[in-house]
This record gives C-alpha cells, structure tokens and sequence, in this order.
C-alpha cells in the first residue's frame, strides 16, 4: 500500500459490498461465547441458509465480544439490529424460516429485555448497554477481526495515515498529552510522559512492546480487545514507533489466549502483506515490525521489566527501577511499554482530537474504562464507561442487580492487586483518585461482586493465595512475607485465630508494602488490608465468637436439624457420607456434630428447609 488514498478506496469498496447483502449477520466468536457453542450456530446457520436457498443473500461476520456474556452465544441481524440470545442449534433453522425468509423475528429467542409487549427495541436501548461508551471496545462484535479490511472501513489505519502525513512526534505526545490519557495497564501514569521519556532517551535502537499478558482471577478486558480487534492494537503501536524513534515490536501474550493468538497471527500477517508493516510504511519512509512473544502463564511477567526478561529468553522476574525501561528497557534499550487498552485508545484520539477524549470522564481521570465485571452479579460480561461512572450505576443498572435477591456486599477491583470496596461506599466514582483515596486501586479493569454470603477474610485469603503462587520469589519480603500473612489468614479461618493476629496482619502487610522488590508484592496485601477497614467486625467474629457470619469457613460452621420442621423423611440421613444423622422414619433427626464433615449435603438436600447452618 503506498498511501492514504489506498486506504480510502479500499474502505469505500468495503462499505460498498457490505451493503449490498439483504441481511448482515454478527455471531460473537470471542471466548466467552464460544465456549458456549457459537461455532455450531455458525455451521447450522450456513446449512439452514444453503437449504433455504438464501445463502447468498446472507453475509455472516463471526466478530469479538459483544458483552453480554452471560447470554452467550449471541447473534444479531442487521439491518434491524434484532438480538438473539442463549442459541442453541436447533433454534436456527426455525429462525432462518421465520425471520430471514419469512420476515418475522422469533420473538422467543430474542433477548428478553428488547421485547416488550411485541415490541422490539434495539438492543443498545437496554440498561446494560444505555449508558456504555464503546471506545475501546469500537469495534469489538462490529467488523471481523479476521478482515483488515472491515477494520479499514471502520477508518482503520486512518490515524497512522495522519500521523505519517501531517504530525510530528511532539504533536503526537502533545495530543496524548492533551487527551489526559493514563496507562490502563493498573498504575495510570500518564501515557504522553512515558512517550517523552521513551523519545528523549539515548540509543540506536528503540523497542516498542504491548503488554498483553493479562493474569488477574476474573479478568479478560485485554483478551477480548485482541480477540476482537487486533488492528487496532497494531495500528497504535505503529504510532507509538513513529513517535519515540522505534522500528521494532513485541506484543507478549498469554499463550492461554487461543483466540487472540490466532487473530493477532492473522492481522500481522495481513499487515504485512498490505504494506502496513516492514519498510518504508505508507510511503513515508517509516520502518516498523513487530512479532508476538507468548507467555507461559506467569503472573508476574505482567510487571513490565519481567515482560522484557521474558521476551528475551530469561527467567521472568523483576529487576530494580531505575534505571526505567524507557531508559533501558528491552536487549538493554530504551523501550516503550503500554497495555493492550491503552493502544486501543489512541488510534482515536488521534482521529477525533484530544478535545473528544478529555471531554469523557473526571479532572484527573479522562476517558472510559473497559470493566470485567463477574462475580454475583446479573449481567456478567464487558463493560466499558466514562471514567467516574459510579459504582452503583455498575451494579444497579448496568450488571443488573445482584442474583436470587441478595444484598450487595462488596465488590473487588484490581485483582489481587486492589482492595474490596464496602456497600456502605457504592456511591463512589470509578476513577484513580477516588479508588486510591478509599484503599483500593483501578488496576487493569477486574471487578468481582460479592453478596451476602461472601465471607470477606476468605475473600483476602483467596487473592492471597493467588499471589504466593504467582509470585516469582526473588525477594524475600514478597517470597516469606504473603506466605506468613497466609498463614494468620488460615489460623482464623480455622476457629484458632487470636485477637492480636490483626495487629500482626497490619504491621506485616505493611513492611510487605514498603519493601517488596515489584509491584506484584506491593500490592499483595492490598485485599487483606482493606477487608481488615472496612469489615473488622468479620475478623472479630471469627476470632472472639468462632463463628463466620457468612456461613463458609467450614470449620466455624455448624449444621443443625429443626425439630419442629423435620418430618423424618430420612432424606438427609440418606444424603449424608459420613453417616452423622439419625432419627427414625416420620420423626425428627439429629446430627452428631462429632461426625459431620460439614459438606452440607443434607441442607441441599432437605427439601422442607429444616436444616440450617450457623
């Protein structure tokens, strides 16, 4: 490709043929659907469509995440934008009569919350997307990420075609420095800063690397980024090349990422081939390539000096700062480093003016920020808001509520990493400063709900627990230290705890904090630290009562038989492994608590509710 108006022309010839099709297809490829047989809507799809004999009328665009996941696998059919949700197989052929020959939408198959009374509203009505701003996410369940030239059609390579033609690199940081962009990788340092440093630094060679190795429990914003739209993420690190003097690139991924594996795979060689890559870029004299590393799995080789060890061969583990990676950074060269989501935003800010960015968000905190939001929860799935959405908005609105009528107890963001946020503060702004001030973090975009029947010192011990087998255990603080903070966790948790044990937990978390050799054990006593402010009075039930008030430390727990409600069913008795219950036919029975292993099959089993745990 030798210049912009290539682009153009094969953008307008793009739009110019999907248009042409009666009917447009997106079925969500990403992970989440997929696992839940997506591909098998495709094949029955492309069979009930050639025995109806409109296939060709039909164009079907297997995309990335559309968000819903917990609706999975989703369909939607263009021009309507009519959203099918939880497909099976044998549901398409009587969609394909009904609706794509016949006219008519199944309205059963259709996601509940676009159809009221007969009526079909369009799915970006719904509460779960109403009030989203897709900027990252533009294009995920949009185009096909197999198809470079849907991205181009969607002004993919636009921004890098200005760049090249019209910008110098201090206009280009001058931009990112305007928008107010900040790293999303966890640490939110300011994008445009970390460019200067990389652009100023000495050398004769400059890396530019994508961190894409994304290991927090419960997250994969990062993951349906690339499974989706994987140009993007290129286009921005052409950009960033272009402006900090670099000709060469990384993108470490996990190698448990299948899908974005094979996309990204796809889109470099597609890159390459149409010229987007390699020598002399657009015409502008511009040398740029880049190549994929994959990740064994390693959770600290998301800290970005581990990243760079790793990508050359070496054991991933951290090394000490400074000298800064944009000093001397990867092969011992000055390298730039970004995650995936904050690539992802710059091919538009330099589209749509820093002006357009900035005007999203809080004073300190622009833009939106992509969300995985689990746990108990309604609306599981991606997310992505201006910054200082409320996290009530989150839950309420956008997740849905909390399941099975439950109270809202807490909510978890930055992994392992960040620190659990109390109901008590749900009004609170999701933005750096807000989270930092209540002792939690942004981190890359993790958010577990709990309920009331989470116990939040288990809750600590679970990220805890994470962190010592991920740690890489170079240094002691973070090698000994979780491991001892473990250990006071399991000693509650267990019925043995002391009182003085939260004394030892706060004074060893914050010795952890201070001189821990990376941010993994910085931040490692994160969850238990702000379980201990906010919920105390959880420890202290623990230790001065031996009861968990969330019934799930089974050692605290205790099962018991309701005389007035027993029938004896025998049910129970039947259900029991260890043989703790007794009783005779049609009377009540009783536990021998010397015996039961608090599985709690007979409460499940029970079906007149008379056993209850305490």
């Amino acid at each position: 490709m030798k210049n912009a108006a290539e682009l153009i022309k094969i953008k307008e010839e793009t739009l110019k043929n999907m248009k042409s099709y009666k009917y447009n297809i997106r079925v969500c490829g990403g992970t989440g659907c997929t696992s839940s047989g997506s591909m098998k809507i495709i094949d029955e799809l492309e069979a009930q469509l050639e025995k109806a004999g409109i296939r060709d009328d039909v164009n079907i665009v297997q995309t990335g995440c559309f968000g819903l996941c917990a609706l999975g696998p989703i369909m939607i059919v263009y021009p309507d934008g009519y959203f099918y949700s939880r497909l099976e197989p044998e549901h398409i052929k009587e969609i394909v009569k009904e609706h794509l020959v016949g006219g008519k939408p199944v309205l059963k198959y259709l996601y509940s919350e676009t159809v009221n009374d007969g009526e079909i509203s369009a799915y970006t009505d719904t509460v779960f997307y109403r009030h989203q701003h897709r900027s990252a996410l533009r294009n995920c369940g949009v185009i096909s990420p197999a198809s470079i030239e849907q991205y181009i059609a969607m002004d993919g390579y636009m921004a890098l075609a200005k760049v090249l033609d019209e910008m110098t690199p201090n206009e280009v940081i001058s931009t990112l420095e305007k928008s107010g962009l900040r790293g999303r990788g966890g640490g939110g340092f300011p994008t445009a800063r970390k460019w200067v440093f990389t652009k100023n630094a000495k050398g004769d060679k400059k890396y530019v690397c994508c961190n894409a190795d994304e290991g927090d429990p419960g997250a994969f914003m990062d993951r349906s980024v690339l499974e989706g739209d994987p140009h993007s993420v290129i286009e921005a690190m052409l950009i960033a090349g272009y402006t900090v003097g670099a000709d060469e690139g990384y993108i470490y991924v996990r190698a448990e990422y299948p899908i974005a594996v094979e996309h990204l795979t796809t889109a470099i060689k597609q890159a390459r081939e149409y010229g987007l890559l390699g020598k002399n870029i657009l015409n502008s004299g511009f040398d740029f390539d880049l190549d994929l590393r994959l990740g064994a799995g390693a959770f600290v080789c998301g800290e970005e000096t581990a990243l760079m060890r790793s990508i050359e061969g070496k054991r991933g583990e951290p090394i000490p700062r400074p000298p800064f990676p944009a000093i001397k950074g990867l092969m011992g060269k000055p390298t730039l480093e970004n995650n995936v989501e904050t690539f992802a935003n710059i091919p538009q800010i330099i589209l749509n003016g820093a002006d357009w960015f900035a005007s999203m968000g809080t004073e300190d905190s622009k833009g939106t920020k992509v969300f995985a939001l689990g746990g108990k929860i309604n609306h599981t799935g991606l997310i992505e808001v201006p910054m200082g959405t409320t996290l009530r908005q989150v839950i309420e609105e956008i997740g849905g509520g909390i399941p099975n009528g439950k109270k809202f107890k807490a909510a978890q963001t930055g992994g392992p990493s960040g620190g659990c946020i109390p109901a008590s503060l749900i009004d609170t702004k999701i933005d750096y400063k807000s989270l930092t001030d209540i002792g939690s973090m942004m981190g890359s975009g993790g958010l577990i709900v709990m309920d009331e029947d989470t116990c939040m010192v288990d809750m600590a011990k679970f990220f805890l627990e994470f962190t010592i087998a991920e740690s890489c255990g170079k240094c002691t603080p973070c090698r000994i230290g979780t491991k001892r903070l473990y250990e006071i966790l399991e000693k509650i948790t267990s019925g043995r705890g002391e009182i003085e044990d939260l004394d030892r937990l706060e004074e060893l978390a914050s010795h952890i904090k201070e001189i821990s050799l990376c941010g993994l054990g910085q931040t490692a006593p994160n969850p238990v630290l702000s379980t201990l402010r906010y919920f105390r009075d959880e420890y202290e039930a623990h230790i001065l009562e031996k009861r968990c008030p969330a019934g799930v430390c089974k050692a605290l727990l205790s099962y018991e038989i309701d005389p007035e409600k027993c029938r004896g069913c025998t049910l129970c008795a039947r259900k029991c492994p260890v043989g703790a219950i007794s009783g005779e036919v049609k009377k009540p029975h009783t536990i021998d608590k010397s015996k039961c292993i608090k599985c709690g099959a007979c409460m499940e089993g029970c079906k007149f509710g008379a056993i209850s745990k305490k």
